[in-house]
């Protein structure tokens, strides 16, 4: 959003979400370790509990697989939840759960249990916090059919999703960026929606498309000012849902730069980089001027050390870097 206006934060557009949302739907119930009193680990719930009190903000124990069996069977029972797995990490302890209850209770009741719940979590490196916490798996939960995940990268974006994914008559997997709750953008006072497979063209190009995901949306359009300066015209494009993805979009921009580099937190191995790079090839081969590209983490756990960390997650210099070398590289021949 470039018009002037009202700039909040990250954590804040969230709240201001479930807020509108939860004074609009009485049925929105939210549960999960530390979002009552205490406002969650990131302020993700501040001020709620005392606005909507412990029958609508329920503050569990430190169990995420009990959390989360809890809100899908009050969703299956007629009640609209957001279980909060605060870290995205430990949604693992609860994966059967999401898997196999939320996401395929739909088809297997032949439409008549619905499972209404937003499955809340926060993932990504972030003040070196080790393997245990900095986890980018959103890939998983996108190839599990039954369930959306949208992976909002700014407030804006942030708040759009969130109501979406509370109206949305099934599961929804929202994943934030732990970087991200600090940050800052425009955002409306009134109540928007974002429609999900709504890909966002943060920058328009003609040389290359850049697709990146989350956090790394905010370095792929600094990488891309920074390219601009020695003559390169790089699009980049932000998803914002990766389940509905917005093929038509991106395949658009593939076919118009006839390059494409995606920039993705989690390794390259089965992820979702992986994905785009195959689309590009099935939908726009006789466009490509070149192999498309993955920058990636790389195949680590995520190191304590801030220098091995930073050394294993794509950087703005590496972006620029390696997007050089793509646009000096041809396959076709002359």
């Amino acid at each position: 959003m470039s018009e002037p206006g009202r700039v909040i934060t990250y954590a804040d557009a969230g709240v201001e979400a479930l807020r509108e949302e939860m004074a609009r739907d009485a049925s929105i119930v939210y549960i999960g370790q530390g979002i009552g009193p205490r406002g969650g680990n990131f302020r993700q719930t501040r001020g709620l509990w005392k606005e909507f009190g412990d029958e609508r903000l329920r503050d569990t124990g430190i169990c995420e697989l009990g959390a989360t069996g809890v809100a899908i069977g009050a969703a299956m029972a007629g009640t609209r939840t957001v279980v909060d797995e605060v870290f995205l990490d430990f949604a693992l302890e609860a994966i059967t759960q999401i898997v196999q209850q939320a996401a395929t209770i739909s088809y297997m009741s032949n439409g008549k249990i619905k499972a209404p719940v937003v499955i809340r979590g926060a993932m990504g490196a972030v003040r070196n916090a080790g393997a245990h916490h900095s986890h980018t798996f959103y890939n998983w939960f996108a190839n599990t059919p039954g369930l959306k995940v949208a992976l909002p990268a700014t407030p804006y974006d942030l708040k759009g999703l969130f109501k979406t994914a509370l109206r949305d008559p099934g599961p929804v997997a929202l994943i934030e960026h732990k970087s991200l709750y600090n940050s800052k953008s425009v955002v409306p006072e009134e109540g928007y929606l974002i429609p999900f497979g709504d890909a966002r063209i943060v920058r328009e190009g003609k040389d290359l498309t850049i697709v990146a995901m989350s956090r790394m949306v905010d370095l792929a359009a600094k990488a891309a000012a920074v390219l601009a300066r020695d003559g390169i015209s790089a699009e980049v494009i932000d998803p914002r849902t990766i389940v509905p993805l917005d093929r038509q979009k991106i395949t658009n921009s593939i076919k118009k730069t006839g390059r494409l580099v995606v920039i993705d937190e989690s390794p390259s191995y089965c992820s979702f980089a992986g994905e785009l790079l195959a689309i590009a090839v099935e939908d726009c081969f006789d466009e490509l001027q070149v192999t498309p590209k993955r920058i990636c983490s790389l195949a680590v756990p995520n190191p304590f050390s801030p220098v091995l960390e930073n050394q294993m997650i794509p950087s703005v210099e590496r972006i620029v870097s390696e997007v050089k070398v793509v646009m000096s590289t041809s396959r076709r021949k002359s």
